[in-house]
């Protein structure tokens, strides 16, 4: 627990950080941001969290809205929002597409506008169609800055990616703020190898996201980041590349492979978790698009089919005991798939996932303060000024 002077001295080394950018701006993918802006991002999340432990208050907002749009279903994703939001002074308000007018042919424009009146920022999760979520974040976007610049608006919110169907910047952001505080600063990551692992799950159709976001994310500290999964399993060709360029700015690495095992071998990081191939969510999309909605049975017949060939591929204390020192961190974003727990086959074994459990409860419990500090950053020119103030002012959260 770091004390107010901590607090303090954190607060100077954020303004050293370029932040103007990201003032009145979205948060979409972690790599179009700067490094300042990555850098920034953890600091605020930090300093966030250390206010909270020593009862200071984040309250920054006397009203307002914060909209969340999830057109997937979210537990912990869902309520970091709400959490963030309420720890900086906002109200949520969830819009329900079933019930809203967009049942009825409402158009993105409108509803985008409509819900926006008072909203401080929207927060929307849209991942399991390739080619649609980003794009329909951005089709938001578009709609309240023309709405904010025709006057419509008299503030113009900020959107913040929960996920979309190339990446998930508040969950990498959270597991990378995890793994900084596990391993005692980002001084101490270069040279650390990260599997990123596809693992077996009896179900299928899960988004690529979460893996496209470790690897666009991780590569960016100097750290050696594999990529495993049977073959056929593609992330996005252009994901890749990003992961690729990082590496080779960062002083670290990246390179795919076909085994777990070689994932395994003497890393630090594991990351075992199930996705579908992208050729598959492509056919999905294509099938949704055109409203062959009777195919996407067989679709998901064939998935599960091929799924099986694969089982082998399970997070096992064999595994783990291969890892650096035998002591990886094992890091997964929730739920897991846990072999005979959860499910009969899945991609961890239980007695895995229970010794990092509270890890894993901890490595979730960053995501709240990483989607306070993409708001906050996005609604204070100095950010630094404003966390000194409230510091200063030393407002008790619970009086």
């Amino acid at each position: 627990m770091k004390d107010t002077a901590t607090i303090k001295k954190m607060i100077e080394e954020l303004k050293g950080l370029k932040t103007k950018d990201m003032y009145l701006n979205d948060f979409f993918h972690t790599w179009k941001e700067s490094d300042d802006e990555i850098a920034a991002t953890f600091a605020v999340a930090e300093i966030l969290r250390s206010m909270r432990e020593q009862n200071i208050s984040s309250k920054v907002f006397d009203s307002g809205l914060g909209i969340s749009i999830f057109r997937d279903n979210s537990t912990r994703t869902r309520f970091s929002f709400a959490s963030a939001c309420n720890m900086l002074g906002l109200e949520v308000q969830d819009l329900d597409e079933k019930t809203s007018q967009i049942a009825h042919g409402e158009t993105v424009r409108e509803t985008a506008n409509m819900v926006s009146f008072m909203a401080d920022v929207i927060g929307i999760r849209d991942d399991m169609y390739i080619g649609k979520g980003h794009t329909y974040m951005k089709e938001v976007a578009e709609a309240v800055q023309e709405g904010y610049e025709d006057g419509v608006l008299e503030q113009r919110p900020t959107l913040v990616n929960l996920q979309c169907d190339i990446d998930h910047p508040t969950q990498s952001m959270a597991d990378m703020l995890h793994v900084i505080n596990h391993f005692g600063g980002v001084e101490n990551l270069k040279g650390k190898k990260v599997a990123m692992t596809w693992a077996y799950s009896p179900s299928y159709g899960k988004p690529l996201s979460v893996p496209q976001g470790i690897i666009g994310l991780f590569t960016r500290f100097g750290m050696d980041v594999v990529l495993a999964h049977p073959e056929g399993y593609n992330v996005m060709a252009e994901v890749e590349e990003v992961a690729k360029d990082n590496a080779a700015k960062s002083g670290g690495s990246y390179k795919r492979v076909n085994s777990m095992a070689e994932a395994f071998k003497d890393a630090d990081i594991v990351y075992p978790k199930s996705w579908a191939p992208f050729a598959v969510m492509e056919e999905r999309t294509q099938m949704v698009s055109d409203g062959k909605f009777d195919e996407l049975k067989d679709l998901e017949k064939r998935c599960l089919l091929n799924n099986a060939k694969f089982k082998d591929w399970e997070c096992t204390e064999e595994l783990m005991a291969t890892t650096k020192a035998g002591k990886a961190l094992y890091m997964h974003c929730l739920p897991a798939d846990i072999t005979g727990v959860s499910c009969k086959e899945g991609e961890v074994e239980a007695s895995v996932f229970e010794r990092y459990r509270i890890p894993l409860y901890k490595e979730a419990s960053f995501k709240p303060y990483i989607i306070a500090a993409m708001i906050f950053l996005a609604k204070f020119s100095d950010p630094a000024a404003k966390l000194a103030e409230l510091v200063e002012a030393d407002t008790k959260r619970i009086k």
